[in-house]
């Protein structure tokens, strides 16, 4: 491998390059978080909740379209939240079931074979049988994934208010330490300006990997306010002089 010339200047990734890696970044975190919630189910429809079995997961879908239909009456977004969350959750199912066939296919091998007959249904229907509930179970928690992202789009506006009011206390923080000569602190700006983003990506995912039902304003205000800190302190902590 050459050395690389020092005089050469280092491409910097553009706009559109950063978007897009950012939103493949997003997809990634929501994939792994749906990947966790069906893993963590099935686990506890093993270890934790064998008697509720699948019935555990049909109740988190329940619980949550409840949090939804009784405190999110109205959104910044949209003005029918439960509509919304319930067109979002039906399109995920269509999505990633119906279309790719596999509920024609669940419909196909679940009813019991005749002992006469040996083909592929019969074969299919021996090795689906053990698994149904935990087949099931992961297509139900597909579903509450789903509500919990349209939770979370609907109270996106908390953290735009939050950060509107962090940002304005923040900054007349600056000015208060700029014109009364305080100290600067680039290492506090710099760890508080890292901090705020993965606070964001955190509320998201621990509240969608959940493996039971939780009212989500005790995810997402103390994440809210978290990140309004991180916001006061990077925009008082910023350098008094550009």
């Amino acid at each position: 491998m050459e050395p690389r010339d020092p005089r050469r200047p280092v491409a910097q990734p553009g706009t559109v390059s950063r978007l897009l890696t950012g939103i493949a970044q997003c997809l990634k975190w929501l994939f792994l978080s749906l990947l966790f919630s069906i893993l963590v189910e099935w686990i506890g429809m093993a270890f934790w909740w064998e008697e509720q079995g699948l019935g555990h997961s049909r109740q988190m879908l329940v619980n949550e379209l409840q949090f939804l239909g009784t405190d999110f009456h109205r959104s910044w977004l949209t003005a029918q939240p439960m509509v919304f969350a319930s067109n979002l959750s039906d399109r995920v199912y269509q999505f990633a079931f119906e279309w790719t066939g596999l509920v024609d296919l669940i419909h196909w091998i679940t009813p019991v074979p005749s002992a006469e007959e040996t083909g592929l249904r019969a074969v299919l229907h021996r090795l689906y049988r053990p698994v149904a509930d935990y087949v099931l179970a992961g297509m139900q928690i597909t579903q509450v994934f789903a509500v919990r992202l349209a939770i979370l789009t609907l109270a996106t506006p908390v953290f735009g208010l939050f950060t509107l009011v962090a940002l304005v206390d923040g900054l007349v923080r600056r000015d208060l330490r700029r014109w009364g000569g305080g100290r600067e602190s680039s290492f506090v700006y710099h760890y508080a300006k890292k901090a705020a983003i993965p606070l964001i990506i955190m509320a998201w995912v621990l509240y969608l990997a959940l493996p039971f039902s939780l009212h989500p304003s005790w995810i997402i205000l103390p994440f809210a306010l978290a990140f309004a800190f991180a916001v006061t302190i990077t925009a008082s902590t910023f350098k008094k002089y550009l």
